[in-house]
């Protein structure tokens, strides 16, 4: 596995060694003792998958502390756009992203820490997006950001007329009103 630095300190992509033959593909898609040695220590302690059509987009999601979540996110069949955003108050890097290609055909994986707010669009017919949590879902500490604030100023990758969103996410909260519960120099993980 290949641990490759981004933009945004704690943000990492992932490359696993790919096995292939003419039988097909073998990779190991995580590793604890790999993952603990090239980004950081964490116990996932819950897996999520989603199926979408082109131009489903899903975000700027995150969950507030002390239910915050650092995700890893993996694209297993056709193509996304995943996004992350620094939402920790007093980071160097508050406000701006990280945008990674996720593809069946990369194998790509992004390890996203918490404090930040997470999202993706597809960019295939269909996609299957899996994504591992380091603490479990809780309903009341969701949050979110507008996925098009023309402050994060977020290249999608599609017209952003093609962009299929729940309800939910047509009425999340701009950025520049948005009240971070994350700050740079807590340390949100026990």
């Amino acid at each position: 596995m290949e641990s490759i630095k981004t933009n945004i300190n704690g943000v990492i992509i992932i490359e696993p060694r790919i096995f292939k033959d003419d039988r097909g593909y073998f990779y190991e898609s995580f590793s604890e003792r790999e993952f603990t040695e090239k980004v950081c220590k964490t116990i996932f302690v819950q897996d999520n998958q989603s199926k979408s059509t082109y131009g489903v987009l899903r975000g700027l999601h995150f969950q507030c502390p002390p239910y915050a979540q650092s995700k890893l996110v993996r694209c297993i069949k056709g193509k996304v756009l995943d996004v992350a955003v620094d939402i920790r108050i007093g980071s160097p890097t508050y406000g701006e992203y990280v945008s990674v290609e996720l593809s069946e055909e990369n194998y790509r994986q992004l390890f996203i820490p918490r404090g930040f707010a997470h999202g993706f669009v597809v960019l295939s017919d269909e996609a299957i997006f899996q994504y591992k949590c380091d603490n479990f879902y809780n309903k009341d500490s969701e949050g979110a950001i507008m996925w098009n604030d023309p402050n994060l100023g977020i290249d999608w990758g599609i017209n952003s007329n093609d962009a299929i969103l729940s309800d939910k996410d047509k009425k999340n909260t701009l950025f520049k009103e948005f009240n971070s519960p994350f700050s740079y120099f807590e340390n949100y993980y026990e």
